[in-house]
C-alpha cells in the first residue's frame, strides 16, 4: 500500500481511500495497514463491518430460515462458532446501552484511521440502527479487554 501510495503521487494522482474488509473477525488490517493509512494521510473506509450480518442479533439464539447462512454455503461449524462469540459479545453491547450491530460498528470506527464503515442495509430501519452506533464509539479498556479475550477464545 505504500508503495502504490508513492507510485500514484508521482503520477500526479493521489491516494485518497482505502477500502479493505474490516470487522471483528475479520482484522488483518491491523497488521500494518492502518498505521501506513494513517502515516500516509490516506482515509479507510472498511466493508462488512458486520461480517455480512453475523455481528447483529439477528443469529443470536437461532439461524432464521431467510438467513444468509441458509441462502449461500457457509460452513455450519465456522459460523456457530462465530454466533457463540456473537451471544457472548452481546452481553458487553447490552451493558455500553447497544444492540449487537451498534457496537460492532462502533468497534471498527474505534481506530482513528478508520474514516468511515460501509454497511449493507436492505431496510431504513437498519441505517437509523447503525446511525445509532455513533452516540457511543468510545470503549474502555475494560471493554475492550473483555472483547478480545471473547473474539481469542
Amino acid at each position: 500500500t505504500r508503495e502504490a501510495v508513492r507510485i500514484l503521487k508521482e503520477l500526479g494522482t493521489p491516494c485518497l481511500i482505502h477500502q479493505p474488509r474490516y470487522n471483528m473477525f475479520d482484522r488483518w488490517v491491523e497488521d500494518g495497514l492502518l498505521e501506513v493509512l494513517g502515516d500516509e494521510g490516506v482515509g479507510c473506509i472498511c466493508f462488512s463491518p458486520l461480517d455480512q450480518g453475523i455481528l447483529t442479533n439477528k443469529y443470536i439464539g437461532t439461524i432464521p430460515d431467510d438467513s444468509r447462512s441458509n441462502k449461500h454455503d457457509w460452513d455450519d461449524e465456522r459460523v456457530q462458532n462465530k454466533i457463540s462469540k456473537v451471544e457472548k459479545l452481546n452481553a458487553i453491547a447490552q451493558a455500553r446501552g447497544q444492540n449487537m450491530a451498534q457496537m460492532a460498528l462502533a468497534w471498527t470506527l474505534r481506530n482513528p484511521e478508520m474514516t468511515s464503515a460501509l454497511i449493507g442495509a436492505s431496510k431504513p430501519s437498519q441505517i437509523e440502527d447503525a446511525v445509532k452506533a455513533l452516540d457511543t464509539l468510545d470503549f474502555s479498556d475494560e471493554e475492550l479487554s473483555a472483547i478480545e479475550a471473547i473474539l481469542n477464545g
